[in-house]
């Protein structure tokens, strides 16, 4: 009997022991839900946005939420429901850290959903050209057309075109991979295609070989290159936005407090945030938006020092993704009565913790700090139990350097800065007794006023150039559902007017949205697809334009190679391959034997293999003589007859008769030592489309070469001429010559 008891008392215990293991795995389980949840808060605006960073022309921009069109702003953050129009003879860029997107003339550009984990924007008209430099594996990268939403599956240089009328899209692919979605089909697309997409109800795609790259290829090119080269990566992260337009407007040095900082050239007297002005910008609330050219990264990323009488830039860590900010800055009693009926701020300092005037999580308060500056972990969770937790935005006991610097601080009335105005132009003196027995705070409890939403160019509302209603009102197709925008400021302001200074949280904000949802009814979500195959292209179809820069004449020579440390295209190059592997109009087919010739049993006399034939003279024609030209009967440079030679077949006349630098005249050259009489230049259409004499019949055209950055070809355009080995010339000369 004791050894029953014994025995199940053991059991027992083995019980407990399990029960308790297991409690402790869900507690354990249920606390890291808790840390997750407050870590990634789904409350917490996001850490990236982009930047408005080069216009040339007339470009307007539409707030999200708003219907007017104001002129756009150098250096703006854009985010969820941002809108942009480029007009004729305009282009605009946007940068968005580990990507760029260049606009073309006449398009219409917006983020329908921009976060921490997905890009998705449409393109009603026009063309945009976007670099893709990194891109994570669970991250979604998505361009909406009127017919097609296109995946962007890996790193590359893509072009997204969208007709006028929206009747049909354009996906080409200079390097990278994709997907492109429609009513029900999917087509997946692969570097060196460029495929159109046409219809509504059935999405049927063609596909071509791309050609050579336009003038607004090149322009994104050169400014690649400009992000490619810059010496600034080196100390700065390359996901830091801006950080290329650091270059040429400063330099860096060495300093032994801080590590490497960056200084800018500015008139004496400057001072960080002071050229520029104060825009509202949900879900962040008050941002700054500077006036000068390199003014982004410096005052969103980063902290500011004062080092040997001027102010010097201290990025954040470079192995670390940067994380946006509206403004480092604190203010000054946080504005209104407390500092004289003004609103005052000074720069952040190094090593000084960041407090957002937003709702955030804690999770959310290490990352903007740590990623921007070098901080103990201990002095950011104090300063968040005490300005967060606590709900106060006052902070007290922090010695703030940057706070008794002479001339740090900048103050300005409250209308100046409620309404977008120039901050430079208004701005007063501040006594610094006054200062230095102010309270510090994370906020400015100013409400905005309309003119802040919009911008320091709000008073050119609907007097700007604006996209057509018929683009501007079109329904556009998505992959993925976008979030509704958020309401106007009209429908929010009397909350903001309550709570002045802080940013709606967003499920209030979903409240004041509006039921009757404008973006709902112009966002077609697609079917399920099933995988579908694209169709070859008609050799002599033209490449359909998206836009006025698809017409412009393309170049004649190839981009300038990128850097080695960059991943190159894997495209075929731009004047050395035919479109579709088809022959060009008028052009001999390489599989009819021409007259005469021999069968495809019986090699030609003296044939060579694997060379393009040469097209037979015009016989329409009188001879003319030519210089430099062996004459009719004059022997080979071997000294021997060529085979099948027609003494009275004219020669091709030559411009000038000289040759391109580096390679041998075209008619005036030994191939192989073969004879050459009187042969016409390779570049000398046949007549009547009939193949060349001597050609050997069933050969296949050479494989393409492959290329730097190609993209759409003109209408009807000619492939090059395959070049033949041995002192041919070169791939990329221009032929000049074709009629």
């Amino acid at each position: 009997m004791n050894k029953v008891f014994w025995k199940n008392l053991a059991h027992g215990k083995k019980a407990l022991r399990l029960a308790a293991a297991l409690m402790a795995v869900s507690l354990l389980a249920a606390l890291s839900q808790f840390a997750k949840a407050q870590d990634s808060d789904q409350d917490d605006p996001p850490g990236r946005v982009g930047r408005l960073g080069y216009m040339q022309g007339s470009v307007s921009f539409q707030p999200a939420g708003e219907d007017e069109w104001v002129q756009a702003v150098p250096n703006r953050p854009m985010t969820t429901g941002d809108k942009l129009w480029a007009d004729k003879d305009a282009r605009a860029e946007v940068q968005l850290g580990s990507s760029m997107i260049d606009l073309a003339p006449n398009t219409g550009f917006s983020f329908l959903n921009l976060d921490d984990r997905t890009v998705q924007m449409e393109v009603t008209a026009g063309a945009i050209n976007i670099r893709v430099w990194s891109l994570d594996q669970d991250s979604v990268f998505e361009i909406d057309t009127p017919n097609q939403a296109f995946t962007v599956s890996e790193p590359g240089r893509y072009k997204i075109e969208t007709s006028e009328n929206g009747d049909y899209s354009v996906v080409t692919i200079w390097q990278g991979s994709g997907e492109s979605t429609g009513n029900g089909q999917s087509y997946t697309l692969h570097a060196g295609q460029r495929t159109t997409f046409t219809g509504t109800n059935t999405l049927n795609a063609e596909v071509q070989q791309i050609g050579n790259p336009d003038d607004f290829d090149s322009w994104t090119l050169s400014r690649e290159r400009r992000y490619d080269n810059s010496p600034s990566a080196r100390y700065c992260s390359r996901q830091v936005v801006g950080f290329d337009d650091l270059d040429e407007n400063g330099e860096w040095q060495a300093q032994s407090q801080y590590g490497n900082v960056w200084y800018p050239r500015v008139n004496a007297g400057w001072a960080p945030y002071r050229d520029g002005h104060w825009a509202w910008i949900d879900p962040w609330g008050w941002t700054w938006v500077d006036d000068a050219s390199w003014g982004y990264a410096p005052f969103h990323y980063g902290r500011w020092a004062f080092i040997s009488n001027r102010w010097g830039w201290i990025p954040g860590p470079v192995a670390v993704r940067p994380v946006y900010a509206p403004a480092l800055v604190v203010f000054v009693g946080g504005g209104g009565a407390a500092f004289g009926g003004n609103v005052a701020w000074f720069p952040l300092g190094p090593r000084e913790v960041y407090v957002p005037s937003y709702a955030v999580s804690r999770g959310y308060v290490n990352r903007v700090n740590v990623s921007n500056t070098v901080v103990n972990q201990t002095t950011i969770t104090n300063v968040y139990n005490t300005t967060i937790v606590n709900k106060s935005t006052t902070i007290n006991n922090v010695t703030y350097v940057n706070r008794n610097v002479n001339n740090a601080v900048t103050a300005v009335p409250q209308r100046t800065f409620a309404s977008a105005q120039p901050v430079a132009r208004s701005a007063v003196r501040v006594n610094a007794q006054q200062v230095a027995s102010a309270q510090m705070s994370a906020r400015a409890a100013v409400p905005p006023a309309r003119e802040a939403v919009l911008g320091m160019h709000a008073n050119t509302a609907n007097r700007v150039a604006a996209p057509p209603q018929a683009i501007a009102n079109r329904a556009i197709t998505a992959k993925a559902a976008p979030p509704a925008p958020p309401p106007s400021f009209a429908a929010r302001q009397q909350a903001l007017d309550q709570h002045p200074g802080q940013p709606i949280a967003r499920p209030e904000m979903q409240k004041l949205a509006p039921a009757n949802n404008t973006t709902a009814r112009m966002v077609k979500v697609a079917p399920p697809a099933k995988p579908a195959t694209a169709t070859p292209a008609p050799a002599n179809q033209p490449n359909r334009p998206g836009n006025p820069a698809a017409n412009e004449r393309p170049g004649t020579t190839p981009p300038a190679a990128q850097p080695n440390n960059r991943p190159q295209p894997s495209q075929p190059a731009p004047n050395n391959r035919p479109e579709s592997n088809q022959p060009a109009p008028n052009r001999p087919q390489p599989n009819r034997p021409a007259p005469n010739q021999p069968t495809p049993n019986q090699p030609a006399p003296n044939a060579q293999p694997n060379r393009p034939s040469e097209p037979p003279a015009r016989t329409d024609r009188p001879p003319s003589p030519q210089p430099n030209q062996p004459g009719t009967n004059q022997p080979t440079p071997n000294n021997r007859p060529a085979p099948n030679a027609e003494p009275n077949r004219p020669p091709s006349a030559q411009p000038n008769n000289r040759p391109e630098p580096n390679q041998p005249a075209p008619n005036n050259r030994p191939e192989n030592n073969r004879p050459q009489p009187n042969r016409p230049e390779a570049n000398q259409p046949a007549p009547n489309n009939r193949p060349t004499p001597n050609a050997e019949p069933n050969r296949q055209p050479e494989p393409p070469a492959r290329a730097e950055h190609p993209s759409s070809a003109p209408p009807n355009a000619r492939p090059a001429p395959q070049p033949a080995p041995n002192n041919r010339p070169e791939t990329n000369r221009p032929d000049n010559n074709r009629p």
